[in-house]
């Protein structure tokens, strides 16, 4: 064998070597409708492992400060809460094992409407805020929260939750027109450079995450949003049903690309091979087998 032909295998073995894939995360969101049941906290753990997600938000738990022990998750031992003193909304944020998550800061509402939490995943900056908003007047306090956490909402930020608004007359099967106050909360998402995930990814898709018995219409009022800058690392979006509330999920998927490290030698093609007619006839075959 030949010099060149030693130098094109190398550099085909180290082209097969070179795949790599950047860091993944996925992120899950669901109104739990409640968490002190015994049998739906059997039954929530199980299936958060079945969606593996990397962190897993919930709304909704009921739980108080004193029962925050009662959820436990194994391969998910980071648990940050925000509970209220009379078991009323609370949410919590669960991160997987799997990763490298480092916090740095975390912002918890007395009364378990939000919890902001603001760190490190696989050495990326991410700032992560879970929110339940109430029934009655949620693009009011929605839209409110907003300008109350605007120096902590960056490029980095993924919002989460039930947020009880349908933000277009797509988001429920009535197709009722929004109203003043949803109209006002989309202007703030637009001055904010936030953007809803799920109908970026989905302009024409009339998914929903709730149906209400008392009005017989189906609704998207959960929702994950993040920002403008970050719109290419936003893979995938998906509604995933849940049987043991009366919300379904919706679920996230970020790919982040891999920087390159600082004085990692980097494999580059050496010309000369192209003076050779085989070798170009090599590597037409190859992109012809890629494609």
């Amino acid at each position: 064998m030949g010099r060149e032909t030693k130098e094109i295998e190398e550099n085909r073995k180290t082209r097969h070597k070179m795949v790599v894939v950047g860091p993944h995360i996925s992120i899950i969101t669901l109104n739990v409708n409640g968490l002190n049941s015994p049998i739906k906290r059997h039954r929530v753990p199980g299936w958060i492992k079945e969606q593996d997600p990397t962190i897993c938000c919930l709304q909704e738990t009921h739980l108080s400060p004193k029962d925050k022990h009662r959820l436990r998750v194994k391969g998910w031992r980071t648990i940050l809460q925000a509970n209220n003193e009379q078991k009323k909304a609370g949410v919590t944020i669960l991160i997987s094992d799997k990763v490298d998550f480092k916090a740095k800061q975390i912002k918890k509402d007395k009364e378990g409407q939000y919890i902001i939490i603001k760190g490190t995943l696989h050495q990326e900056d991410i700032t992560l805020i879970n929110i339940y908003a109430p029934n009655t007047g949620a693009p009011k306090f929605v839209k409110q929260l907003l300008v109350e956490l605007k120096e902590d909402i960056n490029n980095n930020t993924i919002i989460v939750g039930d947020l009880n608004t349908p933000l277009t007359p797509m988001d429920r099967t009535s197709r009722q027109k929004i109203n003043k106050e949803i109209i006002e909360l989309n202007e703030k998402l637009d001055q904010m450079d936030l953007i809803d995930i799920y109908r970026t990814l989905h302009p024409k898709t009339a998914g929903y995450t709730f149906f209400s018995s008392a009005h017989g219409t189906f609704s998207r009022i959960d929702h994950i949003w993040g920002t403008k800058a970050n719109i290419n690392k936003y893979k995938r979006v998906e509604i995933i049903s849940s049987i043991f509330s009366d919300h379904n999920a919706i679920k996230l998927e970020i790919n982040y690309k891999k920087k390159a490290e600082k004085g990692a030698k980097m494999w580059r093609l050496n010309n000369t091979l192209l003076n050779e007619q085989w070798i170009i006839e090599e590597i037409k075959e190859d992109i012809k087998y890629y494609l």
